[in-house]
């Protein structure tokens, strides 16, 4: 039945969303396997697609939908669990049943081996993990070692002592890592809990983990960047007047290839110390859920994990402040070298100006200059025109005075003439042009 109010689009997903890390219950004995592959962001088709050939392989019916997380019984007391993170699938097989060896014949085993080829991505976590009951005999720490293949481990008690657990957190010669857990008084659903959290924290401090051989591959090229950077300095304070120009447009073109360099590098890694700074938060929370309580001899899960995996996130923190400073220093050299390069510009300008101001005078002068012999030229041809209408009225007898006289009282009224049209041409050509 629909309720009558209008509801909101995400709704029903938010509500999802509180249910999508649960757990399941798990009575002991009990064994779980568990898968963590890094896939990225864009693969959810092909991760719930791979999800449904495996439903197909048992004979399960597949689901109308594959959410973020999915739970199936694949029969034969096999259960799975999958969930999608950000950028990695979780696969966690269970099933309630005894042992006498809990790392012998793992539940992986049963899985076909072209689907695990297949898998989208690439496994970061693959963890065998033993839930022993309590009715079992206590191992030793020889046995414990042996079940460890030599290597140091660590163990606590958890869930307030209802539980302990153990791990060496390493990679066995079977290819899987191993957590045992013995079972002190655990109900199915703390037992549950118990095994989700210790497997995320296996699966989060690795996804931290990858964010340290990215720091170290920036460590090297921040380096050379940072030496490049100091010489470039060194090389603005140097130079003469001469070539200054000239060594500015290539420092400036060099510091421009040098920023992008660092932001390059910047862009590529700084998703992975943001998800790496994320992941260890999440292993620091999960480690507070065991509520864990010390056994003598031997390191604790948080003891162990924070000695290894608090330097790690302090490397990418500070790689990523170091690529921030170094993009930072060269966006201020790049900018006071073009506050100089602007500097000379505008100085070149003003000497420029001047330069055409100088000119300028110099070309008035001339035209000026033109002008007065323009004036003296026309006078003089004036002149010898008005000269021989004057000899030739002369000549018929009509002209009452001396033609050479007539000549020179003319010679100021031509040259005024032509004075006047030029300074009048010259104020048309001008106000023409503005």
């Amino acid at each position: 039945m629909s309720p009558a109010f209008k509801e909101h689009p995400l709704r029903h997903s938010v509500t999802a969303e509180l249910h999508a890390r649960t757990f399941d219950p798990l009575p002991s004995p009990a064994r779980v396997f568990h898968l963590a592959a890094v896939c990225g962001e864009r693969r959810s088709g092909a991760n719930a697609e791979h999800l449904l050939r495996l439903l197909d392989h048992f004979g399960v019916r597949r689901p109308e939908q594959v959410g973020q997380y999915y739970a199936v019984d694949l029969g034969g007391g096999l259960w799975l669990r999958w969930e999608r993170h950000t950028e990695f699938v979780t696969y966690t097989f269970s099933r309630h049943e005894r042992f006498n060896h809990p790392f012998t014949d793992p539940l992986i085993n049963e899985l076909p081996q072209d689907w695990l080829r297949e898998i989208p991505g690439q496994v970061v976590t693959a963890t065998a993990l033993a839930l022993e009951s309590c009715e079992m005999p206590e191992r030793g720490s020889n046995e414990l070692l042996a079940l460890f293949e030599g290597n140091p481990f660590i163990g606590s008690e958890v869930v307030g002592g209802s539980s302990r657990a153990w791990s060496d957190l390493r990679i066995h010669s079977d290819g899987y890592s191993r957590i045992l857990l013995r079972d002190c008084g655990l109900s199915e659903n703390q037992a549950g809990r118990l095994a989700k959290r210790i497997l995320e924290v296996d699966a989060y401090r690795a996804m931290a983990l990858l964010g340290l051989p990215a720091a170290r591959e920036a460590t090297r090229a921040l380096s050379e960047a940072e030496r490049r950077l100091v010489a470039l300095a060194a090389r603005m304070t140097e130079g003469n007047d001469q070539d200054r120009g000239a060594s500015e447009s290539e420092l400036l073109a060099e510091l421009t290839t040098l920023a992008t360099e660092i932001e390059t590098v910047a862009a590529r890694t700084i998703y992975r110390f943001e998800a790496s700074r994320a992941y260890y938060r999440i292993v620091q929370q999960r480690l507070e859920q065991l509520r864990q309580r010390r056994i003598e001899g031997l390191q604790t899960f948080t003891e162990f994990l924070e000695a290894r995996l608090a330097p790690a996130i302090a490397t990418c923190d500070s790689t990523r402040e170091r690529q921030q400073d170094l993009a930072k220093r060269a966006a201020r050299l790049a900018s006071l070298l073009r506050a100089r390069v602007e500097v000379d510009l505008q100085h070149q300008n003003r000497g420029l100006l001047e330069s055409m101001d100088r000119r300028a005078r110099i070309q008035l002068r001339l035209q000026e200059t033109v002008e007065g012999l323009s004036v003296i030229a026309i006078g003089y041809y004036g002149v010898g025109l008005v000269g021989y209408a004057l000899k030739g009225l002369e000549a018929q007898g009509l002209l009452p005075i001396d033609a050479t006289l007539g000549m020179g009282l003319s010679v100021p009224i031509v040259v005024g003439a032509a004075w006047l049209g030029l300074k009048r041409m010259k104020r048309r050509l001008l106000d023409g042009h503005h």
